[in-house]
């Protein structure tokens, strides 16, 4: 069994700041720090760490072969990332003293997603393999219509929210992922859901499982955030590794919910995701 990633490859510029800038103010960053980010690339580490066999499909410009590299020394198959000549995808990052971060995205070379090579990544899945998909990229509906078509568990994040995008990708899905915050947007714009499997994870609050009529939830794990960015990917990216290796839904919940609480302890997305040793030991010390 594999997952397979089609997901965004950015350059996090992470500046540490007194308080997210409000409209027209200027203030000094007390701190920077740059690494591996976007919302693929954070779910593809997450999972690799996890201890599933990952596959990232995506591109990079001329240059990011430097995160081409971090994400083949996590053990990722780096195989079937593109090189574009648009400028790699990168965000700009405000982390607050209390964790909570503000974003700027410029999507670059990740919205030039490629179907040939897509198809050739998905050529020998199957039934048992999973595609993580997120609205961070082009060709998210082609690749999960693909995914559906020979089998595959399609996972997607719904994320940055676009109901429009949701709308073209729901029916190949077999479980989205939502935030509180998106889930209420979604219920705004499409009414009720039925179909796929939900996650919708509430931060401080835990996350839950709908299945029909039946309902999970798991609490969150305690801790004091450094910077909660990644902290969803790495939610998502280690539940879709848990579920690869076959636990049950209560089970990778669990995991995931304590895989993001110890990543949030940490500055930094890809490069502050916990692996499974260090997730298991904090469950087994909770």
């Amino acid at each position: 069994m594999a997952v397979y990633c089609l997901g965004s490859i950015n350059a996090d510029h992470v500046y540490s700041v007194p308080h997210l800038v409000a409209p027209g103010e200027t203030i000094a960053a007390v701190e920077l720090y740059s690494g591996l980010g976007g919302k693929g690339a954070n779910q593809s580490v997450a999972a690799a760490r996890t201890g599933a066999r990952v596959v990232h499909l995506g591109a990079i410009g001329p240059d990011g072969d430097w995160a081409v590299a971090r994400l083949a020394a996590f053990g990722i198959d780096v195989s079937h990332v593109a090189r574009d000549g648009a400028p790699t995808g990168h965000a700009i990052i405000q982390v607050a003293p209390d964790g909570e971060n503000a974003i700027v995205i410029y999507p670059g070379a990740n919205l030039r997603q490629d179907m040939a090579r897509i198809e050739a990544a998905l050529a020998r899945a199957g039934p048992g393999d999973t595609l993580l998909v997120q609205n961070e990229t082009s060709a998210q509906v082609e690749a999960a219509r693909l995914a559906a078509g020979k089998g595959l568990r399609v996972v997607y994040s719904a994320a940055p929210f676009d109901a429009e995008a949701v709308r073209a990708v729901l029916p190949h899905v077999s479980l989205l992922a939502l935030n509180a915050v998106e889930a209420g947007q979604l219920a705004g714009a499409l009414g009720p859901l039925s179909g796929p499997d939900l996650v919708i994870t509430h931060g401080a609050r835990g996350a839950e499982w709908r299945s029909g009529f039946e309902e999970i939830s798991v609490p969150a794990c305690a801790v004091t955030p450094v910077d909660t960015t990644g902290a969803g990917d790495c939610f998502i990216g280690s539940l879709a590794a848990a579920l690869d290796s076959g636990a049950v839904p209560r089970d990778a919940l669990r995991y995931a919910a304590a895989a993001a609480a110890l990543q949030v302890t940490r500055p930094g997305a890809a490069d502050a995701m916990p692996d499974r040793a260090e997730v298991e030991a904090f469950l087994a010390s909770a």
